[in-house]
């Protein structure tokens, strides 16, 4: 896989081989354009790739499951005639109670209903009228995501074209239903579960979804909008959009490969950018670490903008109300991801028939207070002391992960911000303090521990170029949102330099495992391109 380009002049250079970058790399060359992908590190996939970290074990390094990831993509990229699989699990979300007892919610909305009347009918007659209110607003935020925003305030007219799908679909809703919708979008996820429900379980188990990899707890105004971000691309009656691919996240990275490969698309890892060359005001290609110069019409970087303009770019190069917008870009990395390799499956206190429960995602948060004060622990300056921990066995739906009889136990851990140090010391109490949460519901885990990866955010800066550890490039807060995304007055995926464009989740519309943010700036790239 490692070798070098080819020919020194490109259509268009792609750095990073993230998910989002051979996007954007399958797109271009499937147009017939001359693509190259340059990846620093010597594995492809990014924070969404994974790695042989255990002996015979592919490990997730980031990503637990693709459920965000977009629709159009599969089909354009023939992705699936690549041998991707998909796996949907019968369970979303198991959460466990401060008294042990789980409540899962399941893909089926009837048999969650019948699961949440044991603990309130009242919450279980609701359930339903919740998911519906989920899915219809969730499928509006869908339309948006592969709209370009606006560059206000200089708005055209034709800008306003790509608008017209999502507005007529959230016409649809129903004067009513609309409202709603424009109503939860500021909401705090607390403020709004209250109005629907009364079992701390149940809002739990909904609202952990709206502070992963944010430096915010779930009573902060704007999280009920990543309660629906998460939910896109769910089928009726799901309240969160969850599948696994067969053979892990790596497989769909692997049939992202394959498909940019088979359309010309050259990918070198182990060739690291170090400069962005630039000539009269516009990218003209890059400057790799051991000196060499290629050159293209367009660069596209997968970076985050920070590390794009101000390390790749320079900010000499920029006007100072860019590095003014940059440096204010909010970059919180809040999220550890602990990696265990397991002699066996991880003996939840549950009966051996209900295994099923485990087959999604497992939170460890008996109720969004607790969540509230993790995060208290983490605005004060610690990490949390009781972590709010999202945990995927990734063995249970693909046992080929992992030897015979040992499984992976993927867990993303909240909050750690990346302002500590994480020194040894640090790093050995952050893991005490997870197994010891875990503990109160696997008693027997330790024992069953053969392996440990532990990633800090200051890991995940330095492995995968994250700038601050922030695992969507940029938080996702209303504010740093569509037209705001990265920085206000550039959401079109063009930077402030001539044909160099983000391609990554620090551009609309967000993290998370879509492959939305290279997709849109490809077709940006193949605009431009068609109009010369």
């Amino acid at each position: 896989m490692n070798h070098s380009p080819n020919s020194k002049r490109y259509d268009a250079i792609v750095i990073g081989a993230g998910h989002n970058g051979l996007a954007a790399a399958a797109i271009l060359a499937k147009s017939g354009l001359r693509v190259l992908v340059l990846e620093r590190r010597g594995s492809l996939g990014g924070a969404a790739g994974a790695e042989e970290i255990f002996p015979d074990c592919q490990v997730s390094m980031g990503a637990q499951d693709a459920g965000l990831f977009l629709p159009q993509l599969v089909t354009e990229l023939g992705l699936e005639r690549l041998g991707l699989r998909w796996v949907e699990t019968p369970a979303l979300t198991t959460v466990f109670t401060s008294q042990g007892k789980p409540l899962t919610l399941w893909r089926d909305v009837h048999r969650t209903a019948q699961e949440i009347a044991q603990f309130s009918a009242r919450d279980a007659d609701r359930y339903p009228r919740f998911a519906d209110q989920i899915f219809q607003s969730s499928a509006v935020l869908a339309d948006l995501m592969t709209v370009t925003p606006p560059a206000l305030p200089e708005l055209r007219l034709g800008d306003l074209a790509v608008w017209l799908r999502p507005a007529l679909h959230a016409r649809r809703l129903g004067k009513k239903a609309f409202m709603a919708l424009l109503r939860i979008l500021p909401m705090s996820v607390a403020d709004y579960l209250d109005e629907w429900f009364e079992t701390p379980a149940l809002k739990a188990a909904l609202g952990s979804t709206s502070v992963i990899g944010q430096m915010q707890g779930p009573r902060a105004p704007g999280t009920a909008f990543l309660l629906l971000y998460h939910a896109i691309h769910a089928a009726h009656g799901e309240t969160r959009s969850s599948r696994f691919v067969q053979g892990g996240p790596q497989a769909l990275i692997q049939a992202l490969t394959q498909s940019a490969r088979e359309h010309g698309a050259e990918i070198c890892a182990g060739l690291g950018v170090v400069k962005i060359l630039i000539e009269d005001g516009r990218a003209i290609g890059v400057e790799l670490e051991n000196g060499e110069r290629l050159f293209a019409r367009a660069t596209l970087s997968s970076l985050d903008p920070r590390r794009t303009l101000f390390d790749l770019v320079g900010a000499h190069n920029l006007e100072l109300h860019v590095v003014r917008e940059v440096k204010n870009i909010r970059l919180r990395g809040s999220l550890a991801r602990l990696n265990l390799l397991l002699s066996n499956l991880p003996q939840f206190n549950i009966q051996a028939s209900e295994f099923e429960r485990l087959s999604g995602h497992v939170v460890i948060c008996p109720d969004l207070d607790y969540l509230e004060r993790a995060y208290d622990d983490a605005k004060y300056g610690r990490f949390s002391h009781k972590p709010f921990l999202d945990i995927v066995i990734p063995t249970l739906c693909d046992p080929s992960l992992a030897p015979d009889g040992n499984h992976l136990m993927n867990i993303n851990v909240q909050f750690t911000p990346r302002w500590l140090e994480w020194d040894d010391l640090q790093r050995r109490a952050l893991l005490d303090v997870v197994l010891n949460t875990l503990s109160t519901h696997v008693p027997e885990l330790r024992q069953q521990i053969l392996d440990i990866q532990l990633l800090t955010p200051l890991d995940l800066e330095r492995e995968f170029s994250l700038s601050e550890g922030d695992i969507y490039q940029g938080q996702m807060g209303l504010d740093q949102l569509l037209f705001m995304r990265p920085i206000p007055g550039f959401p079109r995926y063009k930077m402030p330099l001539g044909d160099l464009y983000l391609c990554g989740a620090g551009a609309h519309p967000g993290g998370g495992l879509t492959g939305a943010p290279g997709y849109n700036a490809a077709r940006q790239v193949l605009r431009k391109f068609s109009a010369q």
